[in-house]
């Protein structure tokens, strides 16, 4: 069995954007969200039975209350936030396991479902979709694994060493270090990519660096560090079986005719028989 995690926050950006792209400007009122119930639609097609797809019901977490740089919902276009709910009820209605995550982020439901699917017997490989470098902390050998929908990559732990230059436990440490531009926080001035994969193979983790390695910035890295660490504590299911797609429910022919995807629903009933 292998159970597949999505991030469904990214997978919107992504159709939002390449939409526009495909429209010339224009945001069709639901076009994102039609782009990914397709995404995971074909991966139920082409062999997917247990999927949970995270959101980030909001974009503030409680990492705003530790960094005032993290990351916000400013910025983020109207016509995009307005797809962020419909999102979830369009998943749920299709029959998929959706996490909406308010004071967590989708990245923590993520490393959360990844920690809980990993731990059963039946699973053999947990496979997390998003590029999001976070999420390389989940990786386990060949179990966990990252997939990159945009590079067409799989990473597993030897990916991971080999990207980033460290061990996959250690890259809350390296994202502390070297920071994280997309989610608002600069790491420590002076240390770049090089110098950061040295220091944590040389050392271990922040914790563990003499003194004189960060000096003055040591608590400045520890909290980056805390921002960077995803939390897997999140009980989100107890069951891999709960994540079983069994079909899309009663509900999803109004929402598809709602959204204007009458295709979505000829196709998901065509993959429940099969």
């Amino acid at each position: 069995m292998i159970v597949h995690l999505v991030d469904g926050t990214y997978e919107l950006f992504r159709h939002f954007y390449g939409l526009r792209r495909f429209h010339k400007g224009e945001d069709p009122p639901f076009g994102a969200v039609i782009g990914v119930l397709q995404t995971v639609l074909q991966m139920i097609e082409t062999g997917a039975t247990h999927i949970g797809v995270a959101t980030d019901h909001v974009i503030e977490s409680f990492r705003n209350r530790l960094w005032p740089g993290y990351k916000t919902g400013a910025g983020v276009e109207r016509a995009l936030l307005a797809q962020f709910h419909p999102l979830e009820d369009a998943l749920a209605a299709m029959g998929v396991v959706v996490w909406p995550m308010v004071d967590l982020e989708a990245d923590d439901a993520l490393a959360s479902g990844a920690r809980i699917a990993a731990a059963a017997e039946a699973v053999d490989k947990v496979c997390i979709w998003t590029p999001d470098k976070d999420l390389a902390q989940c990786v386990r050998d060949d179990r966990v694994v990252q997939a990159d929908r945009r590079s067409q990559k799989i990473r597993n732990a030897e990916g991971v060493r080999a990207k980033f230059g460290v061990e996959p436990i250690l890259i809350p440490d390296f994202l502390a270090l070297v920071g994280d531009a997309a989610d608002g926080y600069p790491g420590i001035a002076g240390i770049g990519l090089t110098t950061a994969a040295r220091l944590l193979n040389r050392y271990g983790v922040i914790e563990e660096f003499p003194a004189t390695v960060l000096g003055d910035k040591r608590d400045l890295a520890l909290l980056f560090k805390d921002l960077a660490t995803l939390r897997a504590d999140a009980p989100l299911f107890g069951d891999v079986e709960e994540l079983r797609w069994r079909g899309p429910t009663t509900a999803f022919p109004g929402y598809a005719e709602h959204i204007g995807a009458a295709r979505l629903l000829e196709r998901s009933l065509k993959a429940r028989v099969a």
